[in-house]
């Protein structure tokens, strides 16, 4: 089964949540030819410049996570709310330990 068919695999459980996450973050990557979906530090640089804000990277992430937070709190059941909120909470994780120089 493709990466995407695994995405679309409509489960409710927790763990397929998150193993959805996990495959979502990697597509975004093959999408850009990147390394991953690390487009957050670029992105608060932007919004710190324009607005002279100081968010972190980390901030960012969360930012993110919030904003799915609150959508999914607005009405019906969408599974993507939740989805991309794991991803964006393991994001800011990642960004959090990174911040804080911890190695893997």
């Amino acid at each position: 089964m493709s990466l995407l068919q695994q995405v679309k695999e409509h489960t409710t459980r927790a763990d397929t949540i998150l193993q959805s996450a996990a495959i979502t973050i990697q597509l975004r990557a093959q999408e850009r030819d990147s390394k991953g979906e690390r487009s957050m530090a670029k992105t608060v640089d932007a919004f710190n410049a324009l607005f002279g804000h100081q968010l972190t990277e980390t901030q960012g992430w969360q930012f993110m996570e919030l904003l799915k937070i609150a959508r999914s709190a607005g009405g019906n059941f969408r599974r993507d709310d939740f989805l991309d909120g794991a991803a964006y909470a393991a994001l800011a994780g990642e960004s959090a330990a990174k911040e804080d120089d911890i190695d893997d």
